[in-house]
């Protein structure tokens, strides 16, 4: 019985020091996960949306990476820290040109130093076909 005491005698403070580390990060909560940009016409294929997130840990947060999933997605993010409390964007244009037209959807993986270490966006729409020219 003694042995029992004594081992949770020892193993408390080691929990309470546990929870406590977990509770000093970075975390990362986004506006929102997906954009749709609806439909567009592919005589105007380059399409450009903003996702906005928010350092809601304790610790600075770090993008470490934006990985688009496909070429015709490229992407732009601040490599600054973002501090407790503070807002961020990762800027985010689909490409359809040379692309058939219809629906799409996309990820990008975003990495981060937060609890979440990987977060997935995602964009979605739908390329139109341009009508077609009149010859007069």
């Amino acid at each position: 019985m003694r042995t029992i005491l004594f081992t949770l005698t020892l193993l408390i403070p080691l929990f309470a020091f546990a929870q406590e580390v977990e509770e000093e990060q970075a975390d990362i909560k986004f506006d929102k996960l997906t954009h749709d940009f609806g439909q567009f016409s592919e005589a105007d294929p380059v399409q450009e949306c903003v996702f906005t997130f928010t350092n809601t840990g304790s610790e600075p947060l770090i993008i470490n990476q934006v990985v688009p999933a496909c070429g015709c997605t490229a992407s732009s993010y601040s490599k600054e820290p973002v501090m407790p409390g503070e807002k961020g964007t990762i800027n985010i244009t689909y490409d359809g040109t040379g692309r058939f037209p219809g629906p799409f959807g996309k990820h990008i993986t975003v990495r981060t130093n937060g609890k979440a270490a990987f977060i997935r966006l995602y964009i979605k729409g739908e390329m139109m076909e341009k009508p077609a020219e009149k010859n007069n």
